[in-house]
């Protein structure tokens, strides 16, 4: 008698551990593509990443992705910028002498 109600207890508290934890969340976007656009127009609206990846249903480390690519490529376009306008510089100014 003693053992069955210990293999009931066990068998209970396995079925809570397994039901408590659900894989679902833990790959909360495996196989999605996150659509960083959207991501990024929560962003400059002024939203925290929290309610972000709420809101949206993906996770806090696909929002930190979206921003550091937007980040990089806003970099990216700023040096690009920048070192056409310094060619043109020498450019201009040799034109004008």
């Amino acid at each position: 008698m003693r053992k069955l109600v210990l293999g009931i207890a066990g068998l209970s508290l396995a079925v809570a551990v397994g039901v408590g934890f659900n894989p679902s969340n833990a790959w909360a976007t495996a196989g999605q593509k996150v659509d960083c656009d959207k991501v990024m127009a929560e962003v400059h609206a002024g939203k925290k990443t929290k309610d972000i990846d709420k809101d949206l249903k993906i996770s806090s480390s696909s929002v930190y992705k979206c921003k550091k690519k937007a980040g990089g490529s806003a970099a990216k376009s700023t040096a690009t910028k920048a070192a056409s306008a310094s060619m043109a510089s020498p450019a201009a100014a040799a034109s004008s002498k």
